[in-house]
């Protein structure tokens, strides 16, 4: 069964040599989606909230160009600057998610690409 690579204009084109996603079978697998502006590239300045939003944002962005929702998650992995951020994150994760809450890890990192302070990416179903 081959890989198909998703490309959309609804979420940040890739800014290295990578795929936004990948659909293999009946799952996705998305690159991690950092707080860029899709139509510019560009990083969304400000806190925590700010950049959350737009993480989210892209990433529900890009499940749905790719024929998935944020209901079919199965799994993220979250990547904070600052795990102090971590009831705020959560606060915004949980608007976005709602019940339909997939396993998830979170890990506090250095640094991020182009001085993000929050990533994300995930599994989920197609169809």
């Amino acid at each position: 069964m081959p890989k198909e690579i998703v490309t959309t204009d609804k979420a940040p084109a890739a800014i290295g040599p990578y795929s936004q996603a990948v659909k293999f079978g009946n799952m996705l697998f998305t690159s991690g989606q950092i707080p860029l502006e899709p139509a510019s590239g560009k990083l969304v300045e400000g806190d925590i909230t700010v950049q959350a939003e737009q993480v989210l944002t892209n990433l529900s962005n890009l499940l749905e160009a790719s024929g998935s929702s944020i209901d079919k998650v199965i799994k993220t992995t979250c990547f904070l600057t600052n795990l102090d951020d971590f009831q705020t994150f959560n606060e915004i994760y949980a608007r976005y998610f709602g019940d339909a809450q997939p396993a998830r890890s979170t890990i506090q990192v250095s640094r991020l690409p182009a001085g993000a302070i929050v990533e994300v990416e995930c599994v989920a179903e197609l169809g």
